[in-house]
């Protein structure tokens, strides 16, 4: 397998709302992703999965935070300020997001948005890494 550094180029990666894609389809970044997903939710007692199916791991991933945010939103907001505190989601991102994804409801932008954050924290850990 090539290393990372070598698909994504010898900079930093640029994740925006409409390019992710492109960094899920390698299975050590998406479960990297996953696990980090898991891992800040986890930390607030929201439980989220992941199949190891890379294939379909955004769809996967993006309809439980979906369910969880929703809930959240629905009966323990404060605790959604800190999952989001924790993930490093600011408002300005959501709002820039709302741009980019006007076919997106506002808790289908915060999920994506705690993908795309996730992603990028996986990236930076990687790029990083093959730079020592």
């Amino acid at each position: 397998m090539e290393p990372l550094n070598k698909n994504l180029g010898m900079e930093l990666p640029q994740l925006r709302n409409n390019n992710i894609s492109k960094y899920l389809n390698r299975a050590e970044i998406v479960n990297e992703t996953a696990e980090q997903i898991m891992k800040d939710f986890g930390m607030f007692g929201v439980e989220i999965t992941f199949s190891g199916e890379v294939a379909n791991a955004y769809k996967e991933l993006h309809d439980q935070l979906v369910t969880q945010i929703s809930k959240l939103v629905q009966y323990n907001y404060d605790k959604l300020l800190s999952v989001l505190y924790q993930v490093d989601i600011t408002e300005r991102e959501i709002a820039r997001a709302q741009l980019d994804l006007p076919h997106y409801n506002h808790v289908e932008i915060i999920a994506h948005q705690v993908i795309a954050r996730e992603l990028k924290k996986v990236l930076w850990r990687i790029f990083f890494k093959s730079q020592i």
